[in-house]
């Protein structure tokens, strides 16, 4: 039995019921963050000795020095030449979609000259050097290689540096050649916050980044929160999470395999399925339990939707779509009849998909956008990782002699409101009709 409660919107104590499956502090700032900051500390101060002590702490087995930390790009070839072709055509095909995906999402540099002959515009340049997080501890993750690394080729980054822990000194040979499609030429074999802080400040083995990316568990998100401003990062991501809003029209194993997939991460993940039809969650219900016992994560799985899990019952599709945006679910799936009906309505959630076909596992490996997304409600205001994730924008402002002078006098009557003499006076010098005189006394 998975244990997943039911909900009914039209119930009074659903509200009650409802926020309690939010309420989970994942941050755990009494001991995770603290842990984080003592961790990072020391790598400062340390460098490679902090990484040496770690990485037998944490990942269970001793580098001789710090030099065996990093992975030599050759051993990637190799693990790729070690695949079957089967499977290399999946990683092939999965890195190809990736890759067409996110080159639709290159902007150029842009400019306008407005009447003045003033250029105004913005140029678009890539990162230097980026920071991969790969997770490597409860499971190995060769997608996230490619929904991190490919887009951030795609966006010209000069330099990519990934990190992955290897538990017990095993690496994953499927990450490895991930890494090898991905076209990633520097890795080290080290994970959790001590990775991170390598990345952030640099050590002498390990470069500093300017930005890390990449999903991790409560130590990587705690550590990425206390870096942020000594580099740039994409998210602080939470545990996985999955909101499907059905009308009874998909079979019903699909949505319990569905919710399945992402319970199946950790007993953190979270599943949730909104429908209006009783009778159909009384379905779905009976086929999670029929299909459960065969999951080799039965028991990951029960755990997940036993204390995040739920089946609502609500009043219509409406009432689903305003309570799929009152969560913002890091996945929506739309299994129902008509979707594209519901779609307008969305406004929050971090990736959408569009009919019973289109299950998030596919999304997770091969349809094309990074499944590097925001989770816990942040979804509201933060984006899937793209191209735009390892790139910055430049203003660029080139006035013309008249432009300066018009502008100039709108610039120093501002400047002097604010109570800025010396910004008023640089204005004032390019005023064309001010005599040299007046210009130079401000």
């Amino acid at each position: 039995m998975t244990g997943i409660r039911r909900l009914i919107t039209r119930d009074t104590d659903f509200e009650a019921a409802f926020a309690a499956l939010f309420e989970i502090d994942f941050d755990d700032t009494s001991a995770v963050n603290q842990t984080a900051r003592e961790i990072i500390g020391r790598v400062r101060r340390e460098g490679d000795t902090a990484l040496l002590d770690y990485t037998a702490r944490f990942d269970r087995w001793q580098p001789r020095d710090a030099a065996a930390l990093a992975i030599d790009p050759a051993v990637f070839a190799a693990a790729w030449d070690g695949l079957d072709l089967v499977t290399r055509n999946a990683l092939q095909t999965a890195a190809e979609r990736i890759e067409t995906y996110h080159r639709a999402q290159l902007a150029p540099d842009w400019s306008f000259v407005d009447a003045e002959g003033n250029q105004l515009g913005q140029r678009v340049t890539p990162l230097d050097r980026v920071g991969l997080y790969v997770p490597g501890g409860q499971a190995a993750y060769p997608s996230t290689v490619l929904m991190t690394a490919i887009p951030a080729r795609v966006a010209g980054v000069g330099e990519l540096v990934m990190v992955v822990p290897t538990p017990g000194g095993v690496r994953n040979q499927l990450v490895l050649a991930a890494a090898h499609v991905a076209g990633i030429r520097r890795a080290f074999a080290i994970g959790g916050a001590h990775a991170v802080a390598a990345l952030a400040y640099g050590t002498a083995t390990i470069p500093r980044v300017d930005k890390i990316v990449g999903p991790g568990g409560a130590w990587v998100a705690a550590a990425k929160r206390l870096v942020y401003g000594v580099v740039g990062i994409d998210v602080i991501a939470g545990p996985s999470e999955v909101l499907v809003i059905a009308d009874g029209s998909a079979p019903p194993e699909w949505m319990a395999l569905d919710l399945f997939s992402q319970a199946e991460h950790d007993a953190a993940a979270q599943a949730l399925l909104l429908c209006p039809d009783a009778r159909y969650l009384d379905a779905v219900a009976a086929a999670m339990d029929r299909l459960l016992p065969a999951r080799p994560r039965a028991d990951i799985i029960a755990a997940s939707l036993g204390a995040r899990g739920a089946l609502i019952e609500v009043r219509d599709l409406a009432e689903a779509v305003a309570l799929s945006n009152r969560i913002a679910p890091e996945h929506l799936e739309l299994a129902v009849a008509d979707p594209d009906a519901l779609l307008p309505g969305i406004r929050h959630a971090g990736a959408i998909f569009v009919g019973a076909h289109s299950p998030e596992v596919i999304g997770d490996y091969a349809a094309g956008p990074s499944h590097v997304l925001p989770t816990f409600g942040t979804a509201r205001f933060s984006s899937p990782l793209g191209v735009y994730d390892f790139q910055k924008r430049s203003s660029v402002i080139r006035l013309s002699a008249q432009g300066a002078s018009d502008l100039g006098r709108v610039s120093a009557l501002l400047a002097r409101g604010e109570g800025l003499e010396a910004h008023a006076a640089a204005a004032d010098a390019r005023v064309l009709d001010a005599a040299p005189s007046a210009r130079n006394n401000h």
